[in-house]
């Protein structure tokens, strides 16, 4: 992660949860934050996996866990996972208090037989 152009550390994110689950009323395990654009997407562990679907529809190739306590690194090209980086425009997390999964008020009763179906 040497200075490339997928970090951009003066974006902030783009709110306190996922920006496609949040439009289509879906529900979200844990959140991811595009280094680039600030884009927050759900991780691979979630229904939707938008996260992942950001970086194929616009090529940002970097994110950043945006989970709370969580700071590493993720390049979607190189496949290499980074323990830290740069400092990121704040927030870096979503909400301490924002459930997990969540957002809470739309998170079905057997979301952990979904997530392993």
């Amino acid at each position: 992660m040497s200075g490339d152009t997928a970090i951009d550390p003066n974006v902030p994110p783009s709110g306190a949860g996922c920006v496609e689950c949040d439009a289509a009323g879906g529900w979200w395990f844990h959140l991811r934050r595009c280094t680039q654009c600030g884009h927050i997407g759900c991780c691979d562990d979630s229904p939707a996996k938008h996260a992942t679907a950001h970086f194929h529809e616009s090529g940002h190739p970097v994110i950043r866990s945006y989970e709370p306590g969580e700071g590493w690194f993720w390049n979607y090209e190189t496949e290499e996972l980074f323990e830290a980086g740069p400092e990121l425009a704040p927030p870096v997390s979503h909400p301490a208090e924002q459930s997990v999964p969540g957002p809470a008020e739309r998170v079905p009763e057997d979301w952990a037989r979904v997530l392993r179906g």
